[in-house]
């Protein structure tokens, strides 16, 4: 379950911006909408977040952070020594371009609260920092702090709560680059007591972002059983497709690679055989009843996005993983995305918790009888051209106000400014 994630100096962002998914105390669509957490800090947490905002105002940047902070966690302890950590800092005034990004999640993983974090500049991990909540009480299991007047880190564990003999941690620590995470080297170096942290990020946590094309093998894989076709089939058809079957062929494809030698002046040539799976929609002819097969590439763009992204999403409902999307609503009808955040936000669906976090500029969905108040956040920039995330609920709206006739009209801010054009 994801609480609250925080980031600073990265990209667009300038000062800590915070994206929380804790309920606030209205009721509306509680039962729906939310779910409890177990915890007393946030008795209650949102099955899904939508963000608001016009272009280039930074609502990718988010999505692009939190990618940041798990691809760091999953990869730093592969970096060579001396390697560049790729960190984007804020760069439009001179004192951040010059200070470490920062990213900080609130989580829970098999019933436990944690709460991890680092800063990073392009050398090195200048920060980190793991809490722990086992009894609902914080503590520190490790921190980590670089000592720049002393060119060394400062290191504290919480002997008491972070088991490991003293030889262990010693080697835990020598064995942490600067530019990688002692998060990372540490489950590399078999820390068990570690391990939810990690898998959090690992297995729990998934994220799309925009350009890059979905794998439809999730899809195509849910269609190799007949368990898993079904399931397929009642989820394109709820989104009134017409599909009678799935069919899927498999058939060899060779591909050739040619390699040319400019020293020689020739030419060389190889063949590697591989598998391929095409899918084909079987649809009915309604007047003969008569069974047609269409190839997936010849149903409409939207069709196709919603076949690719229908494997995922039945995983992440099924695994009540924590999925981020940006601009979910590209090449989807705007009823489709309602499909999608209702499969979320309907407890009879989503029995395991899954949350969604995603970046839209459909404002037809911005509708109390979607989304509670404290489930829209918005996104600009101020007058320094940094990015501000902010809730709607900042508004104290009306519970059933017209939020969407609101954004439109510029009560929430976050609408992007159009000047005029003359030739």
């Amino acid at each position: 379950m994801l609480i609250e994630f925080n980031v600073k100096n990265f990209r667009s962002i300038c000062e800590t911006q915070t994206l929380s998914l804790v309920a606030g105390t209205g009721k509306e669509l509680q039962n729906q909408n939310t779910f409890p957490s177990g915890l007393t800090a946030a008795p209650r947490l949102l099955r899904s977040g939508v963000i608001y905002g016009p272009n280039a105002a930074g609502k990718s940047n988010i999505m692009r952070a939190i990618n940041f902070m798990q691809k760091f966690v999953l990869t730093s302890q592969a970096l060579q020594e001396g390697q560049s950590i790729n960190a984007a800092p804020f760069l439009l005034n001179s004192k951040n371009r010059l200070e470490p990004s920062e990213f900080e999640v609130t989580f829970v993983q098999d019933k436990v609260r944690y709460q991890y974090g680092f800063a990073v500049n392009n050398l090195r991990v200048t920060h980190e920092w793991l809490l722990a909540f086992p009894e609902g009480r914080p503590q520190r299991w490790f921190e980590r702090t670089f000592i720049s007047q002393e060119n060394r880190y400062g290191w504290h564990f919480a002997t008491k709560t972070f088991n490991g003999p003293s030889h262990l941690l010693d080697i835990w620590k020598r064995a942490t680059r600067q530019n990688g995470l002692f998060l990372s080297t540490a489950i590399q170096l078999n820390n068990e007591q570690l391990k939810p942290v990690f898998n959090w990020f690992q297995q729990k946590l998934a994220i799309l972002r925009p350009g890059l094309k979905i794998n439809m093998q999730s899809s195509i894989d849910q269609c190799a059983s007949e368990e898993g076709k079904k399931r397929m089939m009642e989820f394109m058809n709820a989104a009134d497709l017409g599909i009678h079957d799935i069919n899927l062929q498999k058939q060899n494809a060779k591909t050739i690679t040619v390699k040319f030698d400019a020293e020689k002046s020739v030419s060389t040539q190889s063949v590697a055989e591989s598998e391929v799976t095409t899918v084909n929609f079987i649809h009915k002819i309604h007047d003969t009843q008569e069974l047609i097969p269409i190839n997936l590439p010849e149903e409409s763009d939207g069709t196709q996005k919603l076949f690719a992204i229908a494997g995922p999403w039945l995983e992440v409902l099924t695994k009540g993983l924590i999925l981020f999307v940006d601009e979910l609503d590209t090449s989807l009808h705007p009823l489709m995305v309602r499909f999608l955040i209702n499969l979320v936000n309907n407890p009879d669906v989503n029995v395991n918790n899954a949350q969604l976090v995603f970046t839209t500029h459909d404002t037809s969905i911005l509708d109390t009888d979607i989304y509670r108040r404290d489930q829209v956040w918005f996104v600009e920039k101020d007058s320094e051209s940094a990015t501000k995330l902010y809730p709607l609920s900042d508004f104290s709206p009306r519970k059933k106000e017209a939020l969407e006739n609101g954004y439109l009209k510029g009560r929430y801010g976050a609408l992007p400014y159009i000047g005029e054009f003359k030739f």
